[in-house]
């Protein structure tokens, strides 16, 4: 059994596709020019083809980026002419799957089954974490407790102790039993 990303006959690995999923203004999305990668056309010709069939794009399908997203997200992704395109649209996991109805080609059908695929990873991943952190806050609680107890041990036992006010001795040079004392000898 292999652990690298997973292939379908004639399809990318799944892992190129998770690594291209980005989260913008909150959401994930896809950015068009790695989506047209994935696809096989250009560019141009997948944004003509929404632009064709706008209705189908809500806000909530794809958005347009602001040019200071394009300037932030240029500066993580290696695409070295994002940063020069005037135009970016992001497709959220809905606006993928309207893709595939617009492209209307089998290899569009198969990368969008990719590609929601990923998505649902992606998903499972986020709940797994959350799951995992919510058992550690519950695991550091109970043994908050416990620890509080073995580390005030530990820092009692590294206070130097409190010297004992030594009682008053009248047996000082001053006192009359030590010239006694020094006296007999």
């Amino acid at each position: 059994m292999s652990s690298g990303p997973t292939q379908s006959p004639g399809l990318i690995p799944t892992g190129r596709i998770d690594g291209k999923i980005l989260l913008i203004r909150g959401q994930k999305v896809l950015l068009d020019r790695d989506l047209s990668g994935l696809y096989g056309v250009e560019t141009r010709a997948l944004n003509q083809a929404v632009r064709r069939n706008a209705e189908r794009f809500p806000e909530d399908f794809m958005f347009s980026l602001t040019r200071d997203e394009i300037t932030r997200i240029s500066q993580i992704v290696i695409s070295s002419d994002l940063k020069f395109s005037n135009n970016v649209n992001a497709y959220t996991e809905q606006g993928v799957a309207m893709l595939s109805s617009v492209l209307r080609s089998s290899r569009a059908v198969q990368v969008n089954i990719e590609i929601m695929r990923a998505f649902v990873r992606l998903r499972q991943m986020i709940a797994t974490n959350a799951d995992l952190a919510r058992k550690l806050d519950a695991l550091e609680r109970k043994y908050d407790a416990q620890f509080k107890i073995v580390f005030d041990a530990i820092r009692e036992l590294m206070t130097p102790p409190v010297a004992a006010k030594k009682a008053k001795s009248d047996f000082t040079p001053e006192s009359p039993r030590f010239a006694a004392v020094r006296l007999a000898r």
